[in-house]
């Protein structure tokens, strides 16, 4: 279902932030935030956050229409001269800024081959690209395992999507996990990547199936804390975005 058929006005980003549309179907949510990230007509070719300007490509996630990405970015906590790695990289925000943040390495992955080259794009605009490694990845499969992180990051793709959902194109990565099998395997793989003291986080909002996160982590013995939320908006949906912090161990 598009956003047209669901008679949704998709908002410019100012009046974004202030909006509220309910949505009883977050599938239905979904199917319109993909219809307003792939919408050719007046997306912008770059865009201004956290005090820079940014290269926007076509097909790739735009974070001018959610608070999410600049929220989580002036949240997260960037280990300072040690390693970072951001899960679904976007236009590159994140990481980008964690590489300016002052850490030494920072490696971005994204399922989107054009979510990969904006990200790389923005690397080289901002002068990064020494120390950013950018990887089409689905999760953390393009990753040698003997690698560690001091921190780990995805803003990640919250609506519960049903195991018969078929993935038309890339961008609905970004919106829809099919039965919460990415969701299940950054939980469960994730800390194997972690360096000594290392930290992970899960950018979430109430679009998407906190309690069966919540069991999935509870499963493995993990624990899910709330490091920083604040109601907000995704794309003209009213939401509460949350950075939530995997607790391991």
């Amino acid at each position: 279902m598009t956003a047209d058929q669901l008679g949704i006005a998709v908002p410019p980003r100012e009046v974004a932030v202030r909006a509220t549309i309910e949505f009883a179907d977050p599938m239905a949510a979904g199917a319109a935030l993909t219809d307003q990230h792939s919408a050719v007509e007046g997306r912008p070719e770059q865009f201004a956050m956290l005090g820079r300007t940014w290269t926007l490509l076509p097909g790739v996630f735009a974070p001018v229409h959610t608070a999410s990405t600049e929220l989580f970015s002036s949240w997260l906590p960037f280990p300072v001269g040690g390693a970072f790695l951001e899960i679904g990289s976007g236009a590159g925000v994140t990481a980008v800024t964690a590489a300016l943040a002052g850490c030494a390495h920072v490696t971005a992955l994204d399922i989107s081959r054009a979510a990969v080259a904006n990200t790389e794009a923005n690397a080289r605009r901002h002068g990064v690209a020494d120390r950013l490694r950018v990887l089409r990845s689905n999760l953390f499969d393009a990753l040698d395992t003997a690698e560690r992180y001091d921190v780990i990051y995805w803003n990640s793709n919250v609506i519960d999507a049903p195991p018969e959902f078929e993935y038309l194109d890339e961008l609905q990565w970004a919106f829809f996990d099919r039965d919460y099998a990415t969701h299940s395997k950054f939980l469960s793989q994730g800390p194997k990547l972690l360096a000594p003291g290392g930290r992970m986080f899960l950018g979430f909002n109430t679009l998407g199936n906190k309690e069966r996160l919540r069991v999935m982590a509870d499963r493995l013995g993990l624990e899910l804390a709330t490091f920083r939320r604040r109601p907000g908006a995704v794309g003209g949906i009213g939401v509460e975005l949350s950075l939530l912090e995997v607790l391991v161990g």
